[in-house]
């Protein structure tokens, strides 16, 4: 466990071990560490009220108390410059669980956007094969086919281990999850045995944590590298990513593996899209394959290639992710079309873009299915509150770019005034308007209530049209200073169709 320093009984019995006083039971190790927004060294004093028998702080003053008391705990002290804490919370976690990360064929994904699409697909792909796999994501987290709502893209490694054991009682013998520049930073995935890692692409995102994009990017180049634990023993990397280099480098001791559409290893010719269907003939090292998928647009097509590599790494033939690739798919919130809205002669789709890339990415996909139906693009959005600043006007840039109406929202403002965050948004739709050339300049339209946002984008369209809700998804929650409420963009949209179909009806 790499503790400085140890006291007070040597041979209690644990029987679990917790970081959340609120969770401690009898016979409990309490890991009391500095966290980002609280010190669980403030409730130490309620854990052994609770019953733990262990301490584990980084406290040097904490640990001095506690064995002065001369208290019947175990005590250690590890060093927070280390991040003693999570480690040992990890190492702790791990033999109380009984090793089930050793127990498991690991598969692990990071990137700033297209990891939840990648490892939904990955964990088709390979259950679709025979394997009983666990899934750890932003969504949901799947038990050998149960489905939970997930909580955090990648917990902490207590938690994380916990649902490694259950999958493995259940049977599971692979796991496929999201690793977040985060939980790579601080280690929150100390000691997992990572063999396939993923690598999908590195835009500006999370700034506000990681400080500049050579911070964030260094934390994504630590799963090739291995975090207390082996490098992978492959490493799939998306070839047309400017970060891709940095990320084979970090990778030198793995199998690398490259993807992309126009380069890499594993490429996609002869690429024909549609709404709702792709096709493309993937060469390989081992040879081609015709592939062919409900998933919709070219990203998806980086993401189903970065799945086909894993896949392949973890023993699928060319023929068998060929067979898989038809019965895929797509995450939750990701390019979702709204029901309803087909029968309205336009379609409004949830998307959870957040970021300049993603969002890019969605517009430039609509745009083209709006081309086929003689259709303009809308596009509503917002930027979360307590986040990277410097992506609000960006992102404005591109809304405005390629959209025909451009509604800006609120979007999750947390302790920020939603106004505030919309006046550093629309410098970048201004840009955008009086750089415009081609067409007329986008039509932009503030509103800060989202229920009403949504009706404003939705009453816009007219047949033909593509209505864009982005930024939430598969989120179920706006989070305000106040607090979190109750809200779901797919529910809203549903809703707001429904009445205008009545409406249609009684008029």
């Amino acid at each position: 466990m790499g503790a400085v320093e140890a006291a007070g009984r040597p041979d209690v019995q644990v029987s679990g071990v917790q970081y959340d006083s609120r969770r401690v039971r009898p016979g409990d190790v309490f890991v009391a560490m500095q966290g980002g927004v609280t010190d669980g060294n403030s409730y130490v004093g309620a854990a052994i009220e609770k019953g733990a028998v262990g301490i584990v702080t980084d406290s040097p003053e904490g640990f001095a108390g506690l064995r002065e008391r001369r208290l019947e705990l175990a005590l250690a002290l590890v060093d927070r410059s280390a991040n003693g804490g999570r480690r040992a919370l990890s190492e702790l976690s791990s033999a109380v669980f009984g090793a089930p990360e050793k127990r498991l064929k690991i598969s692990a994904v990071t990137g700033t956007n297209g990891k939840t699409t990648t490892a939904f697909l990955l964990e088709q792909m390979l259950s679709w094969a025979g394997r009983s796999c666990i899934l750890l994501g932003t969504i949901e987290t799947h038990l050998a086919g149960r489905v939970r709502v997930s909580e955090h893209t990648t917990p902490e490694s207590r938690d994380l281990l916990a649902v490694f054991a259950e999958g493995v009682e259940a049977g599971c013998s692979e796991a496929v999850m999201e690793m977040s520049s985060h939980a790579l930073a601080q280690e929150r995935v100390w000691g997992i045995p990572v063999d396939v890692a993923i690598f999908t692409n590195l835009t500006q995102d999370h700034l506000d944590y990681h400080g500049t994009m050579e911070n964030y990017r260094r934390a994504k180049q630590r799963l090739f590298e291995g975090v207390g634990a082996a490098p992978p023993r492959v490493a799939v990397i998306n070839a047309e990513d400017p970060a891709a280099e940095h990320m084979l480098a970090a990778a030198a001791a793995c199998q690398r593996v490259t993807y992309g559409i126009e380069r890499g290893d594993w490429r996609a010719e002869d690429l024909m899209l549609d709404a709702g269907r792709m096709r493309f003939r993937m060469r390989t090292p081992e040879g081609a394959v015709l592939v062919e998928s409900p998933l919709t647009g070219r990203v998806n097509v980086f993401n189903l290639l970065a799945a086909s590599c894993a896949a392949h790494a973890r023993g699928l033939a060319l023929e068998e992710i060929a067979a898989a690739a038809q019965q895929l798919r797509p995450a939750p919130g990701r390019f979702e079309v709204v029901s309803g809205s087909q029968d309205a002669g336009f379609l409004v789709v949830v998307d959870y873009a957040h970021t300049e890339d993603a969002l890019a990415n969605l517009i430039s996909l609509a745009r083209d299915l709006a081309r086929e139906r003689n259709g303009r693009v809308i596009t509503m959005f917002g930027c979360g509150g307590d986040r990277d600043r410097g992506k609000r006007p960006r992102m404005g840039r591109v809304a405005a770019q390629g959209s025909e109406v451009v509604v800006v929202t609120s979007d999750n403002p947390r302790s920020e005034d939603s106004e505030m965050i919309i006046e550093e948004i629309l410098p970048g739709v201004r840009e955008a308007q009086a750089a415009s050339v081609s067409r007329d300049p986008a039509e932009c339209l503030v509103e800060v209530d989202r229920r009403v946002a949504i009706a404003r984008a939705i009453g816009a369209a007219r047949p033909g049209d593509i209505v864009l809700l982005a930024g939430k998804g598969h989120e179920k929650t706006q989070t305000f200073a106040h607090g979190v409420v109750a809200f779901d963009d797919v529910a809203e949209a549903e809703a707001l169709l429904h009445a205008l179909r009545l409406g249609a009806k009684e008029g």
